[in-house]
């Protein structure tokens, strides 16, 4: 019996080692398929967002095993998710100091940097990033991001193209290449790939693409063009504010000043204060010969915080209703704060000339020019001043 028992034994020993191994061997085992079972269910947790009770398992995993890199880059990311990205960067870091190389943590600490605005910060770990996973898309074009928003045009141009050799027409590229051109105003440039993007997609294409076109032509000053992709926003998105300022703009550009007034009047009854857009439907008026309306709506601009624009918009009226002094001051009081803009010296030189006194004209005009910048239109103005004077 004593015999069978031990052969017994044995066998059972063959089909299962654990029954080979002592106490402590047991109990490291039982531990690890613990850690392994509370991190698959913080996991699927984090997952569905419920961000408490996977915190809790993590933090759990970590009295077992301080430094468990599961753990570490789970509570950051779920700091993450919480937008609370300072504790997130702690949490990476600490894994990254015991397991380097981490994936997970690198990509979650460079985008929370990225979140942060510390964007060379973020360059740096996404560079890190690559060189354990070159060719992974998402983390090229972030990097691509992060230099464009340091305005680093090489490199930035260098990895969305990288992208784009990778994945055709990959939308990320496409959009950032466009973003990445207009913040440096080549705007046929960026044209070029957001009008891919609605090639591709038609009229599924992002409504931001549309608005970006858009931009671009109001910036080019081909405004026809560019009243056609605001037009097209607003099908889609009839409230949409920056379908709405380019719709309005674009009309402004073409001298369309009841129409732009629509447009700048549907953004107010939105946003009543804005005062940007206040000055505008004050030039509308203005534009048309709606002097006591374009007051109002100046006033009202004037009347939320100092806007150097609604100044000069009512400086202007008095202008054409032949107040050249009131204008005068009025244009004297905008040019302490704005030295540089010409504009202010050229109406200013047209009051006095309305009032027949052309020195006082000219000295205007050469107060510009002692800045030391360059402008045609106040050289041929001064040229054609003096010229009348001999």
């Amino acid at each position: 019996m004593t015999a069978h028992t031990d052969k017994f034994d044995d066998y059972d020993a063959e089909i299962d080692p654990e029954l080979n191994d002592n106490p402590e061997q047991l109990e490291q085992k039982e531990l690890a398929h613990k850690v392994t079972e509370l991190s698959q269910q913080a996991y699927q947790l984090l997952k569905e967002d419920y961000l408490d009770e996977a915190e809790s398992l993590f933090q759990e995993m970590l009295l077992h095993e301080p430094d468990n890199n599961y753990a570490l880059v789970g509570l950051g990311d779920a700091a993450r998710k919480r937008r609370r990205f300072q504790q997130a960067v702690e949490y990476y870091q600490k894994c990254l100091e015991t397991h380097p190389e981490n994936n997970y943590a690198l990509f979650g600490l460079a985008d929370c940097y990225k979140s942060m605005r510390h964007f060379h910060k973020a360059i740096n770990i996404w560079e890190r990033y690559l060189q354990y996973d070159d060719e992974n898309i998402t983390v090229l074009t972030r990097v691509a991001d992060a230099y464009r928003k340091v305005r680093d045009l090489e490199n930035s141009q260098r990895l969305y193209m990288r992208v784009l050799e990778m994945e055709p027409d990959n939308p990320y590229s496409l959009i950032g290449l466009g973003h990445l051109h207009y913040d440096f105003r080549d705007y046929r440039k960026a044209l070029q790939f957001w009008e891919r993007m609605y090639e591709i997609n038609g009229d599924q294409v992002d409504i931001r693409v549309l608005t970006s076109i858009g931009n671009c032509h109001r910036k080019m000053k081909t405004f026809e063009r560019g009243t056609y992709y605001f037009g097209r926003a607003l099908e889609r998105e009839p409230d949409n504010f920056y379908a709405l300022f380019g719709m309005a703009d674009c009309c402004r550009g073409l001298n369309r000043s009841e129409e732009s007034l629509e447009y700048w009047n549907r953004i107010l009854a939105k946003d009543p204060s804005n005062k940007v857009i206040l000055t505008r439907a004050g030039d509308a008026y203005r534009g048309m010969g709606q002097y006591d309306s374009a007051e109002m709506y100046y006033n009202k601009a004037l009347n939320i915080e100092y806007d150097t624009y609604a100044v000069i918009g009512l400086a202007l009226i008095n202008k054409e209703k032949g107040k050249y002094t009131d204008a005068i001051q009025a244009l004297e009081s905008v040019k302490t704060v704005e030295p540089k803009n010409h504009r202010l010296y050229t109406e200013i030189a047209e009051c006095y000339l309305s009032m027949n006194e052309p020195r006082k004209a000219l000295e205007v005009l050469h107060q510009f020019q002692k800045l030391g910048i360059r402008n045609r239109y106040v050289n041929d103005m001064f040229d054609r001043i003096r010229s009348s004077q001999r």
